[in-house]
């Protein structure tokens, strides 16, 4: 390869950081405005000098036809139901944002309800959530434009979908809950400010608001109902109980699994809203999180963490909130407890993940009991629906081999069956192979791994190998069918690799703190681990492995990088959190502190600067 010229980046030799009397070198601190002339030719550069490696890359038109080949496929969303309709979203192959139809009755026709590709030719505008009324007569849904986070909602009927003139603006991390009088909506927004909102300011995003807004009226008439002026890093977001009677409102302040629990009675208000919604304290610390799953009266069923680091439902009466009134389904002694929702009435449907592979199990409301398993094989569910007043639900399964099959359960008939199977042409499962290992990581800890590759390759330490890892944010990394993945395992003989390192749910919240704050390290060590095993066991070399992750994974690929540059071929680190001491002072980056810390903190400085 011909010897890349980097572009020259300045070096402020000049800009010094101070924590807690440690002088800290910030050189690049002017690539922090990213509107600045000088950080613009930079980035400009760099992009020049990228493109000058992907256009003269012998393999790149090939790689793009046949994954555009296979990636041109009919991918089916997971139905769901709301009032008399069916609705699922489908991409016939290669559309930029999937499109939302509806159906008067399921395996009837359909047609278009929402397309985001309407909006925009480019592919630029997404959908990012849709939220219905009670009766499935009216739409709320709020769309983004180029990635940002920030979002317009918007308002229109289902029956003859006429746009409504409501529209809200400054909206971020957002419910979208409807009351049941079906005459509107709580939603969060930010006070305007003077900075751009177009994904790529830098500002902080604090003092989050909770607001009614009422069908019909400008968005400078909403109703504020819900604000933490002393606490500006809280988020709080409303939900509805089953009848309708009570705002369910929870507080957090970070990414951690714990909130604090609010419930107001709206009966009392005569369900009218008009200000600051008065509440009773139920939790009112960050000790765990309580998840609301259903409300018969008084009665509320949560799942929770709460001395149960794999999770457990409890019930609570309201009227006596300092009172568990018992525990409904207790913390099982090995499975995580990812979710769980209510059908039929009076059925618990209980998802576990049991080493990193999802079952489904079905617990009866009324005793926690549980009554039957639904068979599933090596993966995970990545689509549900049903609701309390349905006889069915449906269920989307998918792992390593399997694109995607969604099922229809019917308790009428207590049996699944399949509604909808994923097609590839071309593509082949029977010629894979997937396994599940378990390593030792450097203190003993054993990790599972997933491994997927060719059959009948062989194994002797010269095969190109992807490793990818998470760990973090309780966030589980679970089988999952990936085009790109399938073509780089078919024609390079390669091996694909997901590591199940701490940090992540895969185990629960122990598992996820072992890989938290000061005990972060074990994360890489974890990861390191897992390339050492691959080595060992001649899946691949030094020379052929590749690390990769995002986010917190990139954090995660270019600190082990930086610990063992001998052991990894090549990095490819997508958006990476990079800079552990200031990241906090960025957009939503203090929500991070609770996996991270915060090194304007003494004790977080010492072990973040590492």
């Amino acid at each position: 390869m011909t010897k890349l010229t980097y572009p020259e980046v300045r070096r402020d030799n000049e800009a010094i950081d101070d924590f807690h009397g440690n002088k800290i070198p910030n050189p690049y601190l002017w690539l922090e405005d990213p509107d600045s002339s000088e950080t613009k030719d930079f980035v400009e550069k760099q992009n020049e000098l990228t493109k000058s490696v992907l256009e003269t890359c012998e393999t790149r038109d090939k790689f793009n036809k046949r994954m555009t080949k296979l990636y041109d496929y009919p991918k089916h969303g997971c139905p769901f139901r709301r009032g008399n309709r069916y609705f699922y979203y489908h991409n016939t192959g290669l559309q930029n944002q999937s499109p939302l139809y509806v159906q008067e009755k399921l395996g009837g026709d359909s047609k278009v309800f929402l397309d985001a590709n309407a909006m925009d030719l480019k592919g630029l505008i997404a959908i990012s959530r849709v939220s219905f009324s009670e009766d499935g007569e009216l739409c709320a849904y709020s769309i983004s434009k180029k990635g940002s986070d920030w979002n317009t909602i918007k308002f229109m009927k289902v029956g003859d979908q006429q746009e409504l003139p409501d529209v809200l603006e400054n909206v971020k991390f957002s419910c979208i809950t409807w009351t049941h009088d079906h005459k509107g909506v709580f939603y969060n927004k930010y006070d305007k400010d003077e900075s751009k909102q177009d994904g790529t300011e830098v500002n902080s995003n604090l003092n989050q608001k909770l607001y009614y807004h009422k069908l019909g009226t400008e968005q400078k008439e909403d109703i504020l109902v819900a604000e933490a002026p002393d606490h500006p890093k809280w988020m709080i977001h409303a939900e509805i109980s089953d009848e309708g009677r009570y705002v369910i409102l929870t507080a957090s302040e970070g990414c951690d699994p714990v909130n604090r629990l609010y419930i107001c009675d709206l009966q009392k208000l005569d369900y009218q809203i008009t200000g600051l919604l008065p509440y009773e304290k139920i939790v009112d610390n960050f000790d765990a999180s309580y998840e609301f799953i259903a409300n018969d009266e008084n009665i509320f069923t949560f799942q929770t963490n709460l001395n149960a680091p794999r999770y457990r439902l409890i019930r609570i009466d309201i009227n006596k909130p300092q009172q568990e009134i018992g525990k409904l389904v207790a913390e099982h002694e090995l499975d995580v407890l990812e979710w769980c929702t209510v059908v039929n009435k009076n059925v618990l449907v209980m998802c576990y993940l049991h080493d990193v592979k999802h079952e489904i199990y079905l617990h009866r409301l009324d005793s926690g009991e549980r009554y039957k398993r639904i068979d599933l094989d090596v993966g995970a569910i990545g689509g549900f629906s049903g609701r309390r007043e349905h006889t069915e639900m449906f269920y989307t399964f998918a792992s390593f081999l399997v694109p995607g099959v969604i099922y229809r359960y019917d308790f009428k008939t207590n049996e699944p069956e399949v509604y909808y199977e994923t097609k590839i042409e071309g593509f082949d499962a029977s010629l894979y192979e997937t396994k599940q290992i378990f390593f030792n990581s450097k203190d003993g800890t054993r990790i599972p791994m997933f491994i997927f590759y060719k059959k009948g390759i062989t194994l002797d330490g010269n095969n190109p190998c992807i490793l990818y890892g998470y760990g973090g944010f309780n966030i589980s990394e679970t089988p999952r069918f990936s085009i790109t993945r399938t073509i780089f395992v078919s024609n390079y003989d390669g091996i694909y690799a997901v590591a199940n390192i701490r940090g992540g749910g895969e185990y629960g919240e122990k598992w996820h703190k072992d890989g938290s704050l000061s005990k972060k390290q074990n994360c890489f060590d974890d990861f390191i681990s897992a390339g050492e095993y691959l080595i060992q066991e001649k899946y691949t070399s030094k020379d052929k492995l590749c690390i990769t992750g995002g986010s917190n994974g990139g954090l995660l690929v270019t600190a082990v990088a930086n610990q063992r540059p001998d052991l990894f071929k090549c990095v490819v680190a997508h958006v990476s959190v990079c800079d552990m001491l200031k990241f906090h002072k960025f957009t939503i980056g203090h929500a991070w502190i609770t996996d991270f810390g915060c090194a304007d903190k003494k004790e977080d400085f010492e072990y973040l600067i590492k």
